[in-house]
């Protein structure tokens, strides 16, 4: 199996906004049997407001609820109330567990798997499992090969969106991470954290053979390879192989 398909594992941290919800049954009821008539309904906040056309047919199947706040309609008052907790900020749900609170009940479900560890999503390639069904689907690009994110400035694309994102800085020069330090600024928090050691002398990665530690990753796979004895850079004069392309240059200097 490619060993590149467990390098990215795109486990999604966070839930930004479930699916709505479904009404139960008597509330569906409940506005079905609204009649046909305008109707203006202004809650506390006057935030909610219902509008049925008489000009047109009642169908509600349509959407005919209004939020007051950010314009999204809805089919039914039940979903516009469960939208509106987000402006009040309400989580009337909680982890009976650990405490954590939630604005809806299917936030509520995700989030209890991380206590319960169920992992209902199998991939049925490589047999890896998956919390959220989203998680399998971006999981199963490593596989396909499918990169749905191209660069309109270079044309490369990308398994995720957040891979294009970082990629654009390169073409916008953005580096919104800025040392405190020194107040040196990177593309990626990534680079941040590895310059960082740079202050601290903290070795943040370790040889599994030996033991030793280095501040880079980089330096961690250079060393790596006095254990394999692998030699990736050749000398295209000689044939001589080097484990460091730095040796393979002061190598090439006796050629001239």
């Amino acid at each position: 199996m490619n060993s590149s398909v467990h390098q990215e594992d795109p486990e999604i941290p966070q839930i930004k906004e479930e699916q709505e919800e479904l009404c139960t049954k008597e509330q569906e009821e409940l506005y079905t049997n609204v009649d046909r008539e305008q109707l203006v309904l202004k809650l506390e906040t006057d935030t909610f407001v219902v509008t049925s056309s008489t000009d047109e047919e009642s169908d509600l199947r349509k959407k005919s609820v209004k939020c007051g706040i950010c314009g999204k309609t809805f089919k039914f008052m039940c979903y516009l109330k469960k939208h509106h907790l987000r402006y009040t900020g309400e989580k009337p749900y909680a982890c009976e567990t650990c405490g954590t609170c939630f604005s809806r009940s299917g936030s509520l479900k995700l989030h209890m798997i991380t206590h319960t560890g169920e992992k209902p999503y199998p991939c049925e390639i490589c047999g890896k499992n998956f919390t959220l069904s989203r998680s399998l689907k971006i999981h199963m690009r490593l596989h396909t090969g499918e990169k749905p994110y191209p660069c309109e400035t270079c044309g490369k694309s990308f398994t995720l969106s957040h891979g294009l994102k970082n990629h654009m800085r390169i073409h916008t020069g953005e580096k919104p991470y800025a040392c405190e330090i020194c107040g040196k600024s990177f593309c990626h928090s990534a680079h941040l954290k590895v310059h960082l050691t740079s202050h601290t002398g903290e070795k943040l990665y370790s040889c599994t053979t030996c033991g030793n530690r280095f501040s880079h990753q980089s330096a961690v796979r250079r060393h790596i390879r006095i254990h394999t004895g692998e030699k990736l850079y050749s000398c295209k004069s000689c044939g001589k192989s080097f484990r460091q392309s730095g040796i393979l240059l002061r190598h090439m200097r006796t050629h001239k």
